[in-house]
């Protein structure tokens, strides 16, 4: 059969091969080259054991510009649209009074509402013999307790404020609390004083070592802001069960943000 092929058939089937030679050749060329290349990213993304930790701490004092309580207000009534009436007309008094005292729509806020009944029991008939018939629920009225909380941004006028509150009659107040109203300006002061604490210690122990800092591979941050509080349990005014109301002194003082950092950096 192959004797009877002339010469450009002949042609054909060597140009043929020849092509298949060489995609193949290309083919193989490719393959090796992704190859090579996958090889030389193998070992990254790991985090390498060659490493030292380090940790730095960051401080900042500063001088609190926001103080903030709470109060609630609780009211009795036959129906709950009585004890409803009975809580916005002492709540509206008391948030009419701040307002002329300079404290913002926006700062104040309710944080809770809530109605419940009240019951009594009573026994249907007395003991006898030792035993005491199951008594009976009798619905008395409704009680309703708002609870507002507010922001003082002008901290001199706190003392004032808290008095004001309670002179209106406030069936409760909490803890007063002073606190840096832009935190997280703060917050991230402190941590770069942290990091740069971490970086300077690196470089001394990588001296000490005898190794080079290479690149950071982790980093782990935790902090902590404490804020005063003040009690006021002692304030007296008419609101209070007193007969007078005492201003009390509520002295901002100071806070301190800290941030504490962890790094770990890869060193050759």
């Amino acid at each position: 059969m192959y004797q009877s092929l002339n010469d450009v058939q002949k042609n054909k089937i060597f140009n043929s091969f020849f092509a298949v030679i060489i995609l193949l050749a290309v083919f193989l060329g490719v393959e090796s080259l992704k190859s090579l290349k996958e090889y030389s990213y193998v070992g990254r993304g790991v985090v390498s054991s060659n490493v030292i930790n380090v940790t730095g701490k960051g401080e900042v004092v500063t001088i609190p510009d926001i103080g903030e309580f709470s109060f609630a207000v609780v009211e009795e009534g036959k129906t709950v649209g009585e004890a409803q009436d009975k809580s916005a007309k002492k709540i509206n008094i008391i948030v009419d009074a701040i307002k002329k005292m300079g404290v913002e729509e926006k700062d104040i806020k309710t944080t809770s509402y809530n109605s419940y009944p009240k019951y009594e029991y009573s026994s249907l008939s007395a003991c006898s013999m030792g035993y005491c018939p199951p008594s009976k629920q009798i619905l008395t009225g409704y009680e309703v307790n708002q609870t507002i909380s507010i922001k003082i941004r002008k901290t001199s006028d706190a003392g004032n404020i808290l008095t004001k509150v309670g002179d209106l009659g406030a069936s409760n107040i909490s803890g007063l609390n002073f606190v840096v109203d832009d935190t997280d300006k703060v917050q991230a002061e402190a941590r770069d004083k942290a990091v740069a604490d971490a970086k300077a210690k690196a470089k001394i122990l990588s001296k000490s070592l005898g190794v080079k800092l290479k690149r950071v591979v982790n980093y782990y941050e935790s902090g902590n802001q404490p804020s005063p509080y003040y009690g006021i349990s002692a304030m007296k005014s008419e609101g209070m069960g007193g007969d007078m109301a005492t201003v009390p002194s509520v002295p901002t003082g100071e806070n301190k943000i800290i941030s504490n950092v962890t790094i770990t950096f890869e060193v050759e």
